[in-house]
């Protein structure tokens, strides 16, 4: 048996409180340990998997945390279960299917939140993928064996960005604090690069070797009352400047690093442990002989996993049978994962200001299988007929600037795509990639406007009941929702900037994050760093197209965008003195409207008032609930979720906008 399920903890999960039909629930933790034959055809994707350390009979063992929350009486459970694949180690799905409170911890009946997922009856399961995670706040691990060469250090070029922030002199190697970074081979920094640049096209300028070393800061109490001390200290893990990383200023580091994990057995523990808990009837199985369905989402990073386990052939088990039935990737944009040697999980998919050349969109960016007309490659993310999913592919306004989004669903000309038989799409107008659901009050980071505060959560669930009604009974969801070429609704930026309202004070991107041809090497998982650009071969990303207030037209409008007090955008500007001009981040703007005529005069704004649109708060309570019943009865949101949408509606939305009183 590939999988070994050790159970470590069993206890009543949200106060023993009963979820309609489903009853109680509790909550099991513990460790799944795998054993793996790296011979077997099933593991041949998995990068480096034969240089990866076996036990006397060959086989490859790797261990990784889970953790369950099912009915306490499986027979009142709906027989499915739902995959959170979390994101960089986080549970997110209670946060955005519940509207629950974030953490890594849900035992109190506060961490149901709404209580859906359980009041539906599905045994929500997540099990550790990501291999590069430290420990520390809760966060699912994957313990992964160390590649080599037949015993000796594996070494090879590692690539990473740092975007500096004010009074920040060290980055961990990876840039993150939660990721483990590939350790420097060599301390002396004459054996590697630091370059920095004022935006992704800049020339790069080189940091002298003097003025930084491989290094981390320790702090600590002084003598003789000199006060906190502090010293730069050694560290093959840490790249520290003497002077500090200059705000906005992108930053790429690099050198040689050892000491790769075998990253892609990520996919394997997914398969594996979805395989055991379908199909094994022994009684170490704590869902034996009641799963007849399963079901993955993941949003951004793990979004865009799901795509790549089922491109690189995963979603099919050791006997051939379908590891999903359906998937539900989310803010994955045209990107994948790229678990190759040197790679760092934890780092973004390229965005059009930092991480502009990260090796997470490559070709196929789609689900159908078609021809690459750049490169004349011919391939598609679903081309297994007998274990493909059905899909469910959402996405916010953000991917089409940052992530590319376009190319999920065109061609590599920008053509629209027809509908699959398979596939749904849905575009989330003006929405914002990392929507908070449970945002209170609106937010600024170093950015021109406010964040983007449209609630999408909604649509999660209507999602989800489609898709099991899709697998369970075949009945089709609604079709696809996104801008398209042929209407006139996906455009280049510079139709957008033409249609977008000149609103005073209110910059707009000059450009999306386009995608030109990069070369990374000619051996899959050996890099080339940093890539070469392919002169004049590109592929183009379009966005979507606005009305008069500059909200999108096309897509699936969340209540709030259908019944605005805003222009809501899925981009935002950089502030000056952090990259100005660039987009920032993973970020949305919301620009609120004029709350009367006379501000709108006198401010020059040509976007109608607040008060002309809904004459009083009842007034914008009653928009709000009308759009909401127009999705409902378009199938895209629950009849529930209506009551929600309207007291949150109450008082102009208050805190999330401040408008007229």
């Amino acid at each position: 048996m590939p999988v070994m399920l050790e159970i470590r903890e069993r206890v009543p999960f949200a106060d023993g409180h009963g979820f309609g039909e489903a009853g109680a629930y509790e909550r099991l933790t513990g460790r799944a340990h795998y054993r793996v034959d790296p011979r077997d055809p099933a593991q041949a994707a998995v990068f480096d998997i034969d240089k990866a350390p076996v036990d006397a009979e060959g086989m490859v063992r790797f261990s990784g945390d889970i953790a369950i929350l099912k009915p306490v009486d499986l027979s009142r459970g709906n027989r499915r279960v739902f995959f959170d694949y979390g994101n960089r180690g986080n549970k997110r799905a209670l946060p955005f299917f519940n509207d629950a409170a974030p953490g890594n911890d849900p035992r109190g009946l506060a961490d149901a939140g709404n209580g859906f997922l359980m009041r539906r009856g599905y045994a929500v399961v997540w099990a550790a993928w990501q291999g590069d995670l430290l420990p520390g706040n809760g966060r699912m691990l994957l313990d992964l064996p160390v590649a080599t060469d037949k015993g000796r250090p594996l070494t090879g070029p590692v690539r990473t960005e740092y975007v500096g922030r004010e009074g920040v002199h060290t980055f961990p190697l990876s840039g993150w604090a939660t990721t483990r970074g590939h350790p420097t081979v060599s301390l002396d920094t004459r054996d590697a690069v630091l370059t920095r640049r004022r935006y992704p096209r800049s020339p790069r300028e080189t940091l002298p070797p003097d003025a930084w070393c491989f290094g981390r800061v320790e702090s600590g109490v002084g003598l003789d009352n000199q006060g906190d001390e502090q010293a730069v200290v050694p560290s093959d893990r840490h790249v520290h400047v003497f002077g500090g990383f200059a705000p906005g200023w992108i930053y790429e580091l690099i050198y040689t690093g050892r000491d790769p994990l075998v990253l892609g057995l990520g996919h394997v523990a997914v398969r594996e442990a979805m395989f055991f808990l379908r199909h094994d009837s022994g009684a170490a199985n704590p869902l034996a002989g009641h799963v007849e369905r399963a079901y993955a989402w993941g949003r951004s990073q793990t979004g865009r996993t799901i795509r790549d386990f089922v491109w690189r052939g995963f979603n099919a088990d050791a006997r051939g049978r379908r590891v999903f039935d359906g998937v539900i990737p989310h803010v994955a944009g045209a990107g994948k994962f790229p678990m190759t040697r040197f790679s760092i999980l934890t780092a973004s998919a390229g965005q059009q200001f930092e991480d502009h050349h990260s090796g997470a969109d490559f070709f196929p960016f789609s689900y159908p299988v078609m021809t690459d007309h750049v490169t004349g490659r011919t391939d598609g993310i679903l081309k297994r007929p007998e274990t493909d999913p059905l899909v469910m592919h959402s996405q916010s306004a953000t991917e089409y600037w940052q992530r590319r989004g376009s190319l999920a669903h065109t061609d590599t000309r920008g053509d629209d795509l027809p509908e699959q038989e398979n596939v749904r799409f849905y575009s989330w107008a003006s929405s914002q990639h990392s929507a908070d659901p449970g945002l209170r009050r609106p937010a600024r980071g170093k950015a021109q406007s406010v964040l983007n505060v449209v609630g999408t959560s909604m649509l999660f669930r209507a999602m989800l009941d489609a898709l099991d009604a899709w697998a369970t009974h075949g009945t089709p969801p609604p079709a696809s929702r996104v801008p398209r070429r042929a209407d006139g609704t996906l455009v280049d930026v510079a139709t957008f900037r033409a249609q977008f309202p000149p609103i005073p004070g209110i910059a707009t991107p000059v450009r999306a994050n386009d995608l030109p041809l990069l070369d990374f090497g000619d051996a899959p998982g050996l890099t080339r760093e940093p890539p070469d650009l392919v002169r004049d071969r590109a592929y183009p990303v379009l966005v979507p197209a606005v009305d008069a207030d500059g909200n999108e037209v096309a897509g699936v409008r969340a209540p709030m965008v259908a019944a605005p007090l805003a222009t809501y955008a899925g981009w935002n500007i950089r502030a000056r003195g952090y990259g100005h001009g660039g987009l920032y981040e993973f970020t949305g703007s919301t620009i609120p409207f004029p709350d009367t005529e006379e501000e709108a005069e006198a401010a020059g704004d040509p976007r109608r008032a607040v008060l002309a649109r809904y004459g009083s708060p009842a007034g914008y309570v009653a928009a709000i609930t009308a759009a909401a019943r127009a999705l409902v009865d378009q199938g895209l949101m629950l009849e529930e979720d209506v009551a929600r949408c309207a007291a949150a509606a109450r008082d102009w939305g208050r805190p999330l906008h401040e408008v007229l009183l």
